[in-house]
């Protein structure tokens, strides 16, 4: 996936707020999903993806804005 290019994660929150999701490499595309890391991973290497890229959903989004040297 190209740095420059923004993905759109609106729908996996919306279907999985709460929730540690296994993504393919395409960070789009969504393996599994459950409540502990572990078994997502699990399920996800056994579904044939050695490496998922695994991501906490959070249950609400916050902003962040970050300020370095203050």
């Amino acid at each position: 996936m190209s740095e420059s290019m923004a993905i759109n994660w609106t729908q996996i929150y919306k279907q999985y707020k709460g929730l540690w999701v296994a993504l393919k490499q395409d960070e789009k595309t969504v393996i599994t999903s459950g409540k502990e890391a572990k078994t997502v991973l699990d399920t996800a290497i056994q579904s044939g993806y050695e490496k998922p890229i695994m991501i906490k959903v959070p249950k609400k989004v916050q902003a962040y804005v970050g300020l370095y040297g203050l």
